[in-house]
């Protein structure tokens, strides 16, 4: 009984010791790089894959425009359902947890459910995804944002997709819309890279 306990002091103290030793290393900068990556691509939706699938959304995936409902009545992206974080274009409304979430709830979760807000840098898409992962609900970002799918189709398109009409993928009106045109066409890059 003796050894039993000396052994497990001896293993106590060891393991502790290796926890300490561990935290205590600095990760190197490909382990930095590494996990940089691994966290862009699960979390960022590349548009160029987004436009080139439009024609799926529903089946397997979500798009959620987190713009003022007036502005998503305005336009949005075809096939985007609004959950509005903003109650007018000028008055955000994060407040609203309780909606906000309950809404994000309602959602088929076995489907990849995407944001959008008004453009890449906007904090918007970031606060509420931040806000549903307190909840257990986990959503991806559309690398891009309203501005730019509208107003800036030739930045982000390959040369080969600027010459899909960009007039196809926006619509008006209180529902998604349905995408008419000829989706999967247009990306010069297959496989795992592609978009």
């Amino acid at each position: 009984m003796k050894n039993a306990t000396k052994s497990l002091i001896a293993g106590v103290i060891g393991g502790a010791l290796v926890a300490v030793i561990m935290l205590g290393q600095t990760p190197t900068q490909e382990d930095l790089i590494k996990d940089f990556y691994d966290v862009e691509t699960a979390v960022h939706v590349s548009p160029h894959g987004l436009r080139k699938h439009i024609d799926r959304l529903g089946h397997d995936t979500v798009l959620v425009d987190l713009r003022s409902q007036e502005e998503y009545e305005a336009e949005h992206i075809i096939g985007a359902i609004n959950i509005p974080a903003y109650a007018t274009p000028d008055k955000s409304d994060y407040g609203a947890v309780d909606r906000i979430v309950g809404a994000f709830s309602e959602l088929d979760q076995s489907k990849e459910i995407i944001v959008y807000c008004y453009s890449f840098p906007c904090m918007t898409g970031r606060k509420i995804g931040h806000m549903l992962t307190e909840h257990d609900i986990y959503v991806k970002h559309l690398g891009i944002g309203w501005n730019e799918w509208r107003y800036f189709w030739n930045l982000w398109n390959h040369d080969g997709e600027t010459k899909v009409n960009p007039e196809d993928y926006v619509v008006s009106g209180p529902d998604p819309g349905k995408f008419v045109g000829e989706g999967g066409v247009g990306c010069p890059i297959e496989g795992d890279f592609g978009c």
